[in-house]
């Protein structure tokens, strides 16, 4: 039944190319932003993993950051210790020196003093972003004997953990200005003399060559001896924490990698088939045009048979 009001076949005809057209427009659109989901509506359940993991790989960047950090300060105490352990070998070399009888103490004191303001030096300077590991003020409100690293950061079911890794500075630190417990500045009493002494202020140039004196000075080599220990100690343990620290942000870097590369499984568009599809759907979308204006056509065919 032909009919002017209702045009069955031009009705068929434009469902059929609206629907190549919402098809062209989506896969236009996934071309343009590289995205098979790019919203929740396009896929609920992967839209909502890809948004989360893209919050969690942006908290694992500030990770990597904060491990940068830490062992950027963890050389700089690395640096600063290893150099005292310099300084200190070549106090206990001159201390050995003024143990030979008739040589000048108060000559070799000198040096030694031009030493220990070296260390001094070394201690106060060894500084990075505010944060001084071997230097340091126990007595200070915001001095705290465990200095913690951000290392990680995970989701689970449970919540969110963030994991540290920790450093004690009380084992590493050559001064400290509350008690003098640092390697450097902690003290000694000589046996005969009772003189109290550091690495740091020990003074030979009064010492002369009887036997109390001489033991006296032998003590203070002694402890100068123990002290290159404890640093070459603490460098060690400086050095392991770094290995560890770099590592981990190793870790964090190629964990990025990965979860970029899930995320993209889940919610990228595949170029080549969209490609293809593109060009199969603007070949739809010609022949619905000329199929809904062949539809068209059918008014005007009614229309004829009207003519004289």
């Amino acid at each position: 039944m032909a009919s002017i009001l209702t045009n069955g076949s031009a009705m068929t005809a434009l469902q059929n190319l609206t629907a190549t057209i919402r098809k062209l427009d989506e896969t236009q659109t996934r071309i343009s932003t590289g995205l098979r989901v790019g919203k929740a509506e396009d896929n609920a359940a992967y839209w909502s993993i890809a948004t989360t993991m893209r919050s969690d790989n942006g908290a694992l960047s500030t990770v990597k950051d904060a491990l940068g950090l830490g062992s950027a300060t963890i050389d700089v105490a690395y640096t600063g210790v290893n150099s005292a352990i310099d300084a200190v070998k070549d106090i206990k070399n001159k201390l050995v020196a003024a143990r030979q009888p008739g040589v000048d103490r108060a000559k070799i004191q000198s040096e030694i003093t031009e030493l220990q303001r070296q260390l001094t030096s070394i201690g106060s300077t060894s500084v990075f972003s505010g944060e001084n590991w071997i230097s340091v003020d126990s007595s200070s409100p915001d001095y705290t004997a465990t200095k913690t690293i951000v290392a990680s950061f995970s989701r689970a079911t449970s919540g969110i953990a963030i994991g540290t890794i920790s450093i004690d500075v009380a084992n590493i630190k050559l001064y400290d200005a509350a008690d003098q417990s640092g390697i450097l500045d902690s003290t000694d009493t000589t046996a005969n003399g009772g003189v109290t002494f550091s690495v740091a202020n020990l003074d030979i140039s009064t010492l002369s060559n009887s036997d109390t004196d001489v033991e006296d000075l032998e003590q203070m080599i002694a402890w100068v001896d123990s002290a290159i220990t404890k640093m070459t100690s603490s460098a060690a343990n400086l050095g392991a924490v770094k290995q560890r620290v770099n590592l981990q942000k190793d870790f964090v870097g190629s964990l990025m990698d990965a979860i970029t590369r899930g995320v993209g499984a889940l919610v990228d568009a595949d170029m080549n088939e969209e490609s293809t599809k593109l060009q199969a759907l603007q070949v739809q979308q010609q022949l619905g045009v000329q199929s809904l204006s062949i539809a068209n056509q059918n008014s005007q065919n009614i229309l004829s048979l009207f003519k004289g």
